[in-house]
């Protein structure tokens, strides 16, 4: 196959993907055209009309609405990643004081958009989980949280800057929260951010769903099939996500 193989892939998979899809390039002299977004916005893209021939989205559900369409393979889940708290250097966050942190009226909770970005779906559903813990925290979270990333109009950052690192370093937020492989990525970017892991009571854990069009080249089957074998599974492992 001369043209590339379209892959769409959540934005969180940014850093990682790359680097498979080169090496898979390397070994395979098969080229790989990565595009990148918020899952929900991507699917939507694919339902208009878009050419992904593979979706890797940071949720099943996206990948699943395509697959009840007719159109694209039932998904298999491919990696999984889980929620942590950045913050600010002044933010004395930890595991145990991480609820009442967040729910700090002096403090800045950003996240990213619900429906839009599983990032945000997820985040909703720890403030679901934090009602359990505490009575009326799920109203006050709802209320505060700043959709800051993921949604059709979200300021982009600079080229070449990670996305959350660039949000934190603009100071729009105080806590922000996000998939644990973002947070690891922003840190490096902006070394005074710190990351707090999520205590056990309010971890929500994230599945990614991968699947591949009805018809398309086996090409494009046989990436898919490369993300679940050993050698990217490992690359993936080295950038954070847990195994399928």
């Amino acid at each position: 196959m001369n043209e590339p193989v379209q892959v769409y892939a959540a934005g969180s998979l940014r850093e990682v993907l790359t680097e498979i899809a080169r090496d898979h390039e390397t070994r395979t002299g098969q080229k790989i055209a990565l595009t990148f977004g918020a899952s929900g916005l991507l699917r939507e893209r694919i339902e208009k009309g878009e050419g992904a021939m593979v979706f890797a989205s940071a949720d099943t559900q996206h990948p699943q609405r395509l697959a009840a369409a007719g159109d694209w393979a039932p998904h298999t889940v491919f990696v999984r990643n889980s929620l942590c708290a950045l913050t600010q250097a002044n933010v004395n966050a930890t595991p145990q004081n991480l609820l009442d942190t967040m729910l700090n009226p002096a403090v800045k909770l950003g996240t990213s958009t619900p429906k839009a970005d599983p990032s945000g779906d997820y985040a909703w559903e720890l403030f679901r989980k934090a009602e359990g813990v505490r009575a009326g925290a799920y109203a006050a979270l709802d209320a505060k949280a700043l959709k800051l990333t993921g949604g059709p109009d979200s300021p982009k950052p600079p080229a070449g800057r990670g996305t959350y690192a660039w949000v934190m370093e603009q100071g729009q937020a105080d806590v922000f929260l996000t998939y644990c492989t973002n947070a690891v990525a922003s840190q490096k970017e902006v070394p005074r951010l710190k990351l707090v892991q999520v205590p056990t009571e309010l971890q929500v854990g994230a599945a990614y769903g991968l699947t591949v069009r009805q018809g398309a080249p086996a090409e494009a089957h046989a990436f898919a099939k490369a993300l679940l074998a050993p050698p990217a599974q490992a690359t993936f492992a080295r950038y954070g996500f847990g195994t399928p």
